[in-house]
């Protein structure tokens, strides 16, 4: 499980997904907020880590999303593996690490989101048997 002090780490995988998905400028949660959303009174994230030599290499990030249809869901916002890593079962390991502790938790189902375009992250969820829609266009506005 992440722990406050992996909160610097994890901004720089962060920011690594970033740069990979072609959004770099679009990383605007500061270190603080971070830090705070998953360690301060309201926790709203829990994560998972991998470390390689006390060396965090990769993580998982959580948080409950909810369903009119289903209630609670485990939303696995982000999977990163740092790219010199990748291929060695790490991303496998946390996959895996995730879905117990969401079915812990008492989640029914643990769901997420993926580019169309990154044909390496669909085939290893598919590796997982996993479904994707392509039924639904996500949309969002700021405020």
């Amino acid at each position: 499980m992440a722990r406050r002090d992996d909160c610097a780490a994890l901004m720089n995988l962060i920011r690594e997904l970033a740069d990979f998905e072609r959004a770099s400028n679009e990383v605007a949660v500061s270190p603080g907020h971070f830090e705070q959303a998953g360690f301060g009174p309201e926790p709203v994230w829990w994560a998972l880590v991998a470390e390689v030599n006390g060396v965090v290499v990769g993580f998982g990030l959580c948080y409950t999303r909810y369903s009119t249809w289903k209630g609670r869901l485990c939303y696995l916002e982000d999977l990163v593996v740092t790219e010199r890593m990748r291929g060695k079962g790490i991303g496998r390991l946390l996959f895996e690490g995730i879905r117990e502790e969401a079915r812990k938790r008492g989640y029914p189902r643990l769901c997420w989101q993926v580019l169309d375009w990154n044909l390496p992250a669909i085939r290893f969820y598919q590796k997982f048997d996993a479904r994707f829609d392509d039924g639904w266009t996500n949309g969002w506005v700021d405020i």
